[in-house]
């Protein structure tokens, strides 16, 4: 199974944390933990500044005199809450640029910052005193975001199981990576260096039951604080909601009144934080507001209880159908973005995507690493004496040939027209000429017939390689170093191998 530094090394790319940020974390590491120099460093960004004493100011701290300098809001809330309230300002801002596909930003920041005031009322509420529930609560999730940043197709993937099976989220990422977003965001923690009263509440909050004891609680509270937000922006909000009334009342003894109370004031200064935030608030509600139409929209209901029962059953099969449906198109649609539509090979798209991937493993654990590129020797001449539909005969005969030729562990595709080309992961450059020239003679050899003739073709190959990858390699030197080789090739006289080494 992968282990999560594994998968850093290999695919995820980690972020590196915001250049303010790392200065907030040293001023609060400093040995003097001075006030000072926090105020310092906040200070240097006058739009940071305004946003902390908003914070400070607002309904979440309930300051009975208004605040108008960070030396008073220290004074009256802690320098541990300030330090939060300006890293949540700049995490948030730092990851705001638009993503691709369906990943929604705005709904993944509206969650994660009502779930951050939902530790911190819940905190309060229980006399749990943690400061840094908020930013824990912020960040609670920033492992789903750092995967789908990363690995955008196979994170779509896991969502579509995730809705075709039923099952936890987590459960869905550790069968796809080996890890959940849990342990991909204590992986950032720990190098971004937060403290552990931040990263391991994180690390448990879907599993509090795991947690060490000094740690139990605010990861229970994180566990809850994630339920309420999903009142507020999630589905099946009722299941939701006897979760989050029944772990209250379990943990620390609130009647259902106590808890709807909190519940309803989570949603209301979440409005308010989220403005905040610059972020959008969505359809939230407060809370006695959502209730009171569900309980209107209940006395409106006609149907009998087996009446319900059919229709959920009924509205199951066809939800999971759908799911199905969902996934078996967002496959097609991969294949249709990165295969070549007339050969069936690898696309120049994911070509180039593959090319960049391998040579950076190969340049990170010092690998051999070879590239061929391939073009059919007087490819014009079968177009013009056979026609066009004898030449993609000839173009689908070629791709046959390679993909029954190269290794499994090649990555063979069309790079346009008649040239095709095979990235040779951890192949040196002698590997590399042995493997090019059993193509050059598999494809010399082979017929490839069309109606009444029967058509014999030569390829000339370009070969790159490297024995140990060197740092300085780059995309654009591979292609260019067995363009280089492929032109020699064929100037030598074609239906030959020419080789460069790197």
């Amino acid at each position: 199974m992968t282990t999560v530094k594994e998968l850093f090394d290999e695919k995820v790319r980690l972020p590196s944390p915001p250049a303010i940020a790392l200065k907030i974390l040293e001023a609060v590491r400093g040995e003097d933990n001075s006030f000072d120099d926090i105020a310092q460093v906040i200070m240097s960004d006058p739009s940071l500044t305004i946003r902390v004493l908003k914070i400070a100011n607002s309904s979440l701290y309930g300051l009975s005199q208004p605040v108008t300098s960070l030396s008073q809001a220290t004074g009256l809330i802690g320098t541990d809450a300030i330090k939060n309230i300006a890293l949540s300002f700049v995490i948030v801002q730092e990851f705001q640029n638009p993503l691709q596909g369906s990943f929604d930003l705005q709904y993944f920041w509206r969650r994660a910052v009502t779930t951050a005031v939902a530790a911190d009322v819940i905190g309060n509420t229980v006399n749990h005193k943690d400061q840094d529930l908020f930013v824990s609560g912020l960040l609670q999730d920033i492992g789903v975001l750092i995967l789908f940043l990363s690995l955008p197709e196979d994170y779509t993937t896991v969502l579509d199981k995730k809705r075709i099976s039923g099952n936890r989220l987590s459960t869905a990422e550790t069968e796809q990576f080996g890890s959940d977003h849990t342990e991909i965001a204590l992986y950032l923690a720990n190098a971004w260096n937060l403290p552990d009263s931040i990263k391991m509440p994180i690390r448990y909050s879907h599993t509090p039951e795991d947690a060490e004891d000094q740690y139990k609680t605010s990861a229970t509270i994180l566990d809850l604080a994630d339920r309420v937000s999903a009142i507020y922006h999630g589905f099946r909000s009722n299941r939701k909601l006897e979760e989050v009334l029944t772990g209250l009342h379990k943990k620390w003894g609130l009647t259902t009144d106590q808890a709807n109370d909190l519940i309803d004031t989570i949603g209301e200064r979440s409005q308010e934080i989220l403005a905040l935030f610059e972020i959008d608030p969505g359809e939230i509600k407060p809370f006695s507001i959502i209730m009171q139409e569900a309980n209107d929209a209940l006395g409106e209901l006609n149907f009998s209880y087996e009446q319900i029962v059919l229709e959920l059953k009924q509205a199951k099969q066809n939800s999971e159908q759908l799911a199905k449906e969902l996934q078996q198109a967002n496959n097609n649609l991969k294949k249709l973005a990165y295969r070549d539509g007339l050969t069936g090979l690898y696309n120049r798209r994911f070509f180039h995507k593959v090319l960049a991937a391998e040579l950076e493993r190969s340049i990170r654990y010092e690998l051999p690493f070879s590239l061929l590129l391939l073009d059919i020797d007087f490819f014009k001449k079968v177009n013009d004496t056979y026609g066009h539909q004898t030449g993609d005969k000839v173009l689908k005969g070629m791709s046959n040939i390679l993909l029954r030729l190269v290794r499994n562990c090649d990555i063979a595709a069309r790079y346009g027209g008649e040239e095709f080309t095979v990235i040779l992961p951890e192949t040196g450059p002698k590997g590399a000429k042995v493997l090019a020239q059993r193509l050059r003679r598999g494809i010399e050899q082979e017929k490839i017939t069309s109606k009444d003739d029967t058509i014999s073709v030569t390829v000339s190959i370009g070969v790159a390689g490297a024995e140990l990858t060197a740092k300085d390699a780059t995309v654009d030197t591979f292609i260019e170093q067995s363009d280089l080789a492929l032109y020699r090739a064929k100037k030598n006289g074609r239906n030959m191998v020419e080789l460069i080494t790197m």
